[in-house]
């Protein structure tokens, strides 16, 4: 059945969507094709030298990957060189000495498998290890934040004496501007005065008891995706009350007489109930999760050893603590694509699971 609209209707259309059209081409159209723009020149915020068309060099630059196997060093006998690490390895320069196709390139990332190890090598290796560290956030940051958000959902759906008060309380971090909570965590996680290392050391009456929290690279990250959890949870866990809200209390009467306990009634009704609004909110927490910026910058400033740094992060420094805005606006838009294609595979999923 076809549907024919007069030219009223259009007109009527048209001022609906007009204001919406207009805002997206100001704030997301135009300023894409600017960026777009951008990679395809030098120009830096402040230079003497004009702006030059570079074509695709920041694309190279930033995409330019080599992998190296690269031999244990050997003695005079053709042993194999050991020193209190293990087997050692020539240098990264002295292998570029020996090969000089890999000049301008770092290493990013390396296995070792015996007397060889498989180096990751790259133009900006930083960019690598940014986006690992992105991925990793929000592997780290999904399950703790929509995992708090659904069991604080479900402590606040019950009729109990005061849940508007505690409802207020754990959507309270989501209206706090992130620069704050990412201050107030920063002296929280304090090694030397922090109060929850001075917690773990009234404890356990270890006077050297807790980590270097924002120190260390192997808790950094962590450290920081726990906050981030805290700080969102409350958003999620109102979409949660939502769902949960919307699923009958017949069905719950029903399984109750059936036998079925809180556990059963949990995986049988609560969950195939929450079905839509959970894969909505590990959506929205995934793509929330890829534009990890605030928490870093306040907080580690890309550290301890890159280990925090994230694409975001990577792309901003560079486009304005640099000045290099080409090249960070060649970061910018190659992290977007990867994001749309995530998203894409991901919506795919979804739908395949829908339509089982």
């Amino acid at each position: 059945m076809k549907i024919h609209l007069g030219q009223d209707s259009w007109l009527a259309v048209g001022g609906f969507a007009g204001p919406a059209l207009l805002l997206f081409a100001a704030f997301i159209l135009l300023p894409l094709l600017v960026a777009g723009g951008a990679t395809m020149t030098n120009h830096r915020l402040v230079s003497p030298d004009p702006t030059q068309y570079v074509g695709f060099e920041n694309y190279k630059r930033l995409l330019s990957l080599d992998l190296v196997v690269i031999d244990a060093q050997r003695d005079g006998a053709g042993e194999v060189v050991r020193d209190e690490d293990g087997v050692r390895f020539p240098t990264w320069r002295q292998t570029r000495q020996a090969r000089p196709g890999l000049a301008g390139y770092r290493e990013a990332f390396h296995v070792k498998f015996g007397d060889r190890k498989l180096v990751l090598a790259a133009t900006d290796p930083l960019f690598y290890r940014s986006l690992i560290n992105t991925f990793l956030f929000a592997l780290l940051v999904l399950p703790l934040q929509c995992g708090a958000a659904l069991g604080l959902a479900l402590l606040v759906n019950q009729k109990i004496r005061g849940r508007i008060f505690f409802r207020t309380v754990y959507f309270a971090p989501v209206v706090t501007s992130m620069v704050v909570a990412s201050i107030v965590w920063f002296f929280l996680l304090n090694t030397d005065r922090g109060m929850i290392n001075e917690l773990l050391r009234g404890v356990t009456g270890d006077p050297d008891a807790g980590p270097d929290w924002l120190g260390e690279t192997r808790y950094a990250l962590p450290a920081i995706a726990i906050m981030s959890a805290w700080q969102g949870a409350g958003f999620q866990m109102l979409v949660f009350l939502a769902g949960l809200q919307s699923i009958s209390t017949e069905q719950y009467e029903a399984a109750t007489l059936m036998g079925a306990n809180a556990w059963q009634r949990f995986v049988h009704v609560t969950l195939p109930g929450l079905r839509n609004t959970i894969v909505f909110v590990l959506v929205s927490t995934t793509l929330l999760a890829f534009g990890l910026f605030t928490q870093v910058d306040v907080m580690t400033g890309g550290g301890p050893l890159d280990s925090t740094s994230t694409v975001v992060y990577h792309s901003v420094r560079t486009g304005f603590k640099e000045q290099d805005i080409g090249y960070g606006s060649t970061i910018a838009l190659v992290f977007f694509a990867v994001v749309l294609g995530f998203s894409a595979l991901q919506r795919v999923l979804v739908s395949k699971g829908e339509a089982k």
